[in-house]
Formats: structure tokens, C-alpha cells, sequence
């Protein structure tokens, strides 16, 4: 069902498929464009921008945009040859024999050609009735003026006028330079798609003791299938029989082959390198890895840089500029210099002509595009493309220490009794740790029970946020906490804080552990710091960035990690409600901070930020929290990121420059500036000009493909 009033879709804000080359085509189902009848249609939405909008970017940026516009070029280049052959300069120059029809014989010629260049006045037409004047707007007009004039002069010959063989070669040479920056723009490649082929096209359902192959998309949730040597899971889900090694670098990064046997979770995607699986799908569809992938790239193409923004407002002003120069060239050359109108229109029209802001229109788009795809590759998701231009100039990474910076596997390393036996203490500690969740509460309990200690039970257990946990045990309170904690229930003594320094000195995080009289004991714990923590600090450092850690723990565990890794600031002792106060802090001082947590009790820190960072999403890329989400929690990818950012930046700037010197000197050019000094554009070399401008910057944005986001 065509539909061609926008309102249902305006309403539910669904996704509609459009055809790249008429935007004004609009169905419900994928297929061939109605209209065309070669074009595929497209997947858009309708709250890009609340209703349909003119795309010159994503018209360009397809297979069928480029094999349309090369059919039509080598159309016109066969009638290009005989309207050639008849044209004035044949006859005045090559001696062509002259007839009374031959004006009429060029008129039809040309007209079939201008047939075939009518492509740029339906997205003319798109653009006027959106009030988004542009690209398209100025070539019908230098092309329609050109052709109109040149008919007149046809049926008035007095008017001693032919622009036929200029108009037409203009439309051949506009033809071949758009094939060229649709199959530029084409090669750059979209992100979607690249994720949409890491899935297979079908999988092996198992149905009773029988295997059937379905669709991927008919897959539900709960259901088996097969996944053998060398194929690719097609959703989420868990092994139930068999055994394999998967490569999941497409969501990890990681090369490595990682074991999976009954039990193990399978993400979409994976690529089984040996032995024969059965997985149960327990996330299909949009719900999958994959799906949320695509969702959040789907949802990142819809925000612009803010260079992209200022580019949009620049190319309309260049559309009404141009139309301006175009109009004072004619009136000065014909009417105040006194040349010939046919001299005056020819100059008019080469100025609307090489004015057309194709390079201005692609120079952000097109490193866009690649930018999502590079940074896909390497498990950045970029929720806000207007955050590349935040994070190039971050000044401050602050980490999030547990599971950031560190490992977040914590075991007991030392046990310091101050009053009553060791078991006791375990006990205690194991009954109320049995309540929580957090990685420190998991290692007591697993060390209490691995000690054969007879947990106790717990009742009318609290979280005392910040601080700890209270529960009562066999009729008594007790806590299992910080020093806070401890000195808010009045059992702070000099005792407990000098065990605290000794161990805090050591880089040990302690948990106290206490009756509502007496600190029973200590239980001190240790995270391992990661590998790559300290190279990230260092590479930071290279780049210019400072670095600071947040954590919970006591100023002297927080100094010792962060001696170790080189860390510039440290804020220690910080609840997880104030963590973003730290953030202002920083900010307050003129910085510009990036946030990099786990997503979860990191949230207001990492909107406070300039930018937050989801570091460590693993399968759950589709985290609110977070402008970016990196899918390892591999402090590096921090590096990795802004590397990229400035790289990104630095290429959007390049082709700004170049599509707007480009103007700034070929609109002078076009009218006439230079004649006194011997040198004119025509139409023709015109549209040459502003076609190669476009493959200019297109090629520029390719050359971020070959960028490595390592430091050097």
C-alpha cells in the first residue's frame, strides 16, 4: 500500500521503507519502488525528523542510486554523439552540411537527453516543497534555464541563441559525477548493513527429533537450534547439548576462540569454529545482541555532529547566494558591460551550475558513515555523533575503579580478629553477605563457606547505602561495613584504626565487621588491577589527557592503586550518590571530563559528564546510561576512542575547508571574475568542477578506513 500521506506514520512514529531516489514513496513493507520500479526500497523512520525530509546523503549512498544514474550516462553519451555532429560548431568548424531542420533535428536530440536528466528536477521539486534549497535546486535551474533559452532560439531564431550541445554535455558530465559520488558514497559502506551480515540468513530449528531450516526471522524465543562447525549462532542463547569453541570477536574484539559447553551463554553472531552445538534461544529479534546493536546505530544515525548542522545551514544560504551571484552576473555582463545575453546567460548558468553544494552536502555525512562503521568495528557504540566533537577535547578521564580499572574479583586475603573467635566473625559476615549482590559481599560469602563455616541466617536485613549492611542474627544486630559505618554505631576505636592503615597501606580493601558494641574483626579483601590499566594511564598521558579514579574505598587503598597506575587524581571514600559531584567538580575548573563506569550505579556521574562512557557492556549494549558504550571492559578502548574522535574531527574539518574554498573560489570564477586575465569557465567544465569537489571529499573520508587507533 503506497502511502503518500505521511500522517499515520507521523502519528505512530513507525518505521516506513522509502525509495533513495523518491522520498515522496512511502510503504509499510520492503520491495521495488513503485515509481522507478529498479530502486530497492529502504528502511527510514519517521522521527528522524518528525515526517520525511529530503536525503541527498542517503540518495547517493546506495547500489541502485549509482547503477541508475551510470544507465543514464551511457544513454546520453550515445545521443551525445549525433547532437555533436549537428551542432553549430560542427557546421561553423568541421563543415558539416547545414539544413533548415537541423535546429529542430538538435531540439529533439536534446530533449530526449533532458529526459534523462530530469532526475535532478524530481529532488528539486522535493526540496522546494520542503523549503530545503539546495544541490539539486541549483542544477534545474542552470539546466532548465539553459534548455528553455535554447528552444526559444529554436522557434525565434533572432534571437540567435543555442545552449544545446552545452546544456547537454552539462547533464552528462552531472550524470557521471553523480555515478561517481553514489558509488564513493556507496563503498563507504553502512553500519547496519555490516551488522545485519554477521547473522545467517537461516537457521536449523530443531522441531521433536527432526531438524527443519527457517528463516531466521520466523525464530521465537524458547526455541532449539542446531548450530554446526563453521555456521553462525542466529540469536541469543544457551548451550543445551554439545560443546564447541566460538569466535566472538564481532562483540568482543577478541580473536581468541572461547570454549562453550552446556551452561554457556551464546550471543548472536558467534561463528562456532568446531564441534556441533544446541542452543536454546532466550533473546530473538530487536532483543538480541545483535538487534540492539542495530537499534542503537539506527538510533546513532539520527543525531549530526554539529559540523554536519553548520554544514546543512551553509549549503541552503549557498543555494540563495549562488541564485543571487547568478542574477547580478547576468544583469552586470549583458546590461552593464554590454556583452552579448547569450555571453551573460552562458556565465549565469555556470554559476548556478559549480555552485551546487554536493561537497559541502557530503563532507560530514560521508566521514560520519565511516567513523560509525570504524568505531563498530572495534566495539565502540556511539549513541550521539555529536559527542565525537566533545570527546576530542576531553582534558579528564575519570575511571570508575572496580571492575574498571581493576579486575572487580575480589578475595580475602587476611582476616584480623578484634573481639570473640574467627568463626564467629565468618558467620556473621557469611549470614548478611548471603543478602547481597556486590562483588566484595560474593567473595566473603564464597570465602565463609569454602572455610566450613555454618552460615548464619539473617533476618530484617537493611542496605545502608555507602556504607554497608545491618541484619539481625540469633536475636542480635549486627553490621558489615566501612569505617563510616563503624563510626556512626559508636565502635570506632584507636584498635580498628590502626588495623585499618596497615592494611589500607597494602592496597587491601577492609570490611569491618561488628556487634552493636564491639568491632568484632576485619575481613581485608584485594582486587587485582588489569593489565591494561596501566598502559591505558600512560597512553593517556601521551595524548594529553589527566586522569582520575573514583572509588568507595579508603584514601590510602585509592592512593596505593593509583600510585601503582600512575593516576593524577584521586577521590576516595565517595558514596555512589555523589560520585557526579566530583565530575562538577572537574568541570568547575574548566575541564572536560569523560566519564568512564559500568553503567549501573555510575549513571548520574556519567550524565554529568561532558561525555559518559558504558565501558565493560558486554551483550548488553543497549545500557541507557552512556553517550558511548564500549562492549569490553578494557580501559584502553578509552584511548582508542578519543584517538578516533580527533582523527574523525580532523577529517570533517579537511573536507569543510575544502568544500567551502572550493566556493569561495569557483563562484568568482564561474562569474567571470577571471575573463580579464584570460581565463572563463563553461557550464560544462563547471559541473566537471563541482562533481570532481565531491569526489574529492569523498575520497578524503576514505581515507580514515586506513587510520590505526593505536598511540604512537
Amino acid at each position: 500500500m503506497n502511502i503518500h500521506n505521511l500522517q499515520t506514520h507521523e502519528s505512530d512514529g513507525k518505521d516506513y521503507y522509502t525509495c533513495p531516489m523518491h522520498p515522496e514513496i512511502q510503504e509499510d513493507k520492503p520491495g521495488k519502488c513503485p515509481k522507478c520500479g529498479g530502486m530497492d526500497l529502504v528502511l527510514k523512520s519517521s522521527m528522524d525528523s518528525g515526517g520525511p525530509e529530503h536525503d541527498h546523503t542517503s540518495m547517493m549512498a546506495t547500489p541502485e542510486a549509482a547503477a541508475d544514474f551510470l544507465k543514464r550516462f551511457f544513454v546520453v553519451t550515445a545521443l551525445l554523439i549525433p547532437l555533436a555532429y549537428f551542432s553549430e560548431p560542427a557546421v561553423t568548424y568541421l563543415g558539416v552540411l547545414d539544413f533548415a531542420l537541423r535546429p529542430f533535428l538538435e531540439l529533439g536530440i536534446a530533449t530526449v537527453i533532458f529526459y534523462f536528466g530530469l532526475v535532478f528536477f524530481e529532488h528539486a521539486k522535493m526540496e522546494i516543497q520542503m523549503k530545503q534549497y539546495g544541490m539539486m535546486t541549483l542544477v534545474s535551474l542552470g539546466v532548465g534555464a539553459g534548455y528553455l533559452f535554447s528552444a526559444v532560439s529554436t522557434f525565434i531564431p533572432t534571437i540567435s541563441a543555442e545552449f544545446y550541445l552545452e546544456i547537454s554535455t552539462l547533464i552528462w558530465v552531472l550524470l557521471f559525477g553523480h555515478f561517481l559520488e553514489a558509488k564513493s558514497s556507496t563503498a563507504a559502506g553502512d553500519a547496519l548493513d555490516e551488522v545485519a551480515k554477521l547473522l545467517p540468513k537461516e537457521a536449523h530449528l530443531k522441531i521433536d527429533d527432526s531438524v527443519k531450516e527457517v528463516e531466521i526471522t520466523s525464530l521465537k524465543e524458547g526455541d532449539i537450534v542446531v548450530v554446526k562447525a563453521g555456521e553462525k549462532v542466529p540469536a541469543d542463547g544457551e548451550v543445551i547439548k554439545g560443546s564447541g569453541n566460538f569466535n566472538e570477536s564481532h562483540i568482543t574484539g577478541e580473536s581468541k576462540p572461547v570454549e562453550k559447553t552446556v551452561g554457556s551463554e551464546l550471543m548472536a553472531g558467534a561463528i562456532n569454529i568446531d564441534g556441533s552445538v544446541e542452543v536454546r534461544l532466550t533473546r530473538v529479534g530487536e532483543s538480541s545482541t545483535i538487534g540492539q546493536i542495530q537499534s542503537l546505530i539506527s538510533s546513532a544515525k539520527k543525531t549530526k555532529p554539529s559540523a554536519q548542522k553548520l554544514a546543512d545551514r551553509a549549503a541552503k544560504w549557498l543555494t540563495f547566494f549562488a541564485l543571487a551571484v547568478s542574477i547580478i552576473t547576468l544583469f552586470i555582463w549583458s546590461v552593464v558591460i554590454g556583452e552579448p545575453f547569450v555571453f551573460a546567460a552562458t556565465l549565469a548558468i555556470t554559476v548556478l551550475v559549480i555552485a551546487c553544494p554536493h561537497a559541502l552536502g557530503l563532507a560530514i555525512p560521508t566521514v560520519s558513515t565511516i567513523a560509525t562503521k570504524l568505531a563498530v568495528s572495534n566495539g565502540i557504540f556511539i549513541k550521539d555523533m555529536a559527542k565525537i566533537e566533545v570527546v576530542k577535547d576531553t582534558d579528564y578521564v575519570v575511571f570508575d575503579k572496580t571492575g574498571t580499572l581493576t579486575k572487580g574479583e575480589f578475595g580475602v586475603t587476611d582476616i584480623k580478629v578484634l573481639s570473640g573467635e574467627k568463626s564467629k566473625l565468618l558467620e556473621v559476615a557469611g549470614g548478611i553477605e548471603t543478602h547481597s549482590s556486590h562483588v566484595i559481599g560474593t567473595a566473603i560469602l564464597q570465602y565463609a563457606k569454602n572455610q566450613g563455616v555454618a552460615i548464619s541466617e539473617a533476618s530484617d536485613v537493611k542496605n545502608l547505602a555507602g556504607r554497608g549492611m545491618q541484619a539481625n542474627i540469633l536475636g542480635s544486630t549486627y553490621f558489615v561495613g566501612n569505617q563510616r559505618l563503624m563510626e556512626e554505631i559508636g565502635v570506632w576505636t584507636d584498635e580498628s584504626k590502626q588495623a585499618l592503615l596497615e592494611l589500607s597501606s597494602a592496597g587491601k580493601t577492609p570490611v569491618f565487621v561488628s556487634s552493636a558494641n564491639a568491632v568484632l574483626g576485619i575481613i581485608s579483601l584485594s582486587d587485582e588491577v588489569k593489565e591494561e590499566s596501566k598502559q591505558a594511564v600512560e597512553e593517556l598521558h601521551k595524548i594529553g589527557v589527566k586522569v582520575a579514579m573514583l572509588t568507595g574505598d579508603t584514601r590510602e587503598a585509592a592512593q596505593s592503586i593509583a600510585t601503582q597506575l600512575g593516576i593524577d587524581t584521586v577521590f576516595a571514600e565517595v558514596l555512589p550518590e555523589d560520585k557526579y559531584k566530583h565530575i562538577k567538580e572537574l568541570q568547575a575548573k574548566g575541564n572536560v571530563v569523560i566519564m568512564a563506569g559500568d553503567g549501573v550505579n555510575d549513571a548520574p556521574a556519567l550524565t554529568q559528564a561532558n561525555a559518559g562512557v558504558a565501558i565493560g557492556a558486554g551483550t548488553d549494549v543497549a545500557v541507557e546510561a552512556g553517550d558511548i558504550i564500549l562492549t569490553q571492559s578494557n580501559p584502553q578502548h578509552i584511548v582508542r576512542l578519543i584517538v578516533l574522535s580527533r582523527k574523525v574531527y580532523k577529517k570533517m574539518v579537511e573536507n569543510l575547508v575544502w568544500a567551502v574554498g572550493y566556493n569561495l573560489l569557483a563562484i568568482p570564477a564561474a562569474a567571470g571574475l577571471f575573463i580579464p586575465f584570460g581565463f572563463r569557465l563553461t557550464p560544462a567544465v563547471g559541473a566537471f568542477l563541482m562533481s570532481l569537489s565531491s569526489v574529492i571529499v569523498v575520497a578524503n573520508a576514505f581515507l580514515l578506513k586506513r587510520i590505526k587507533l593505536d598511540v604512537t
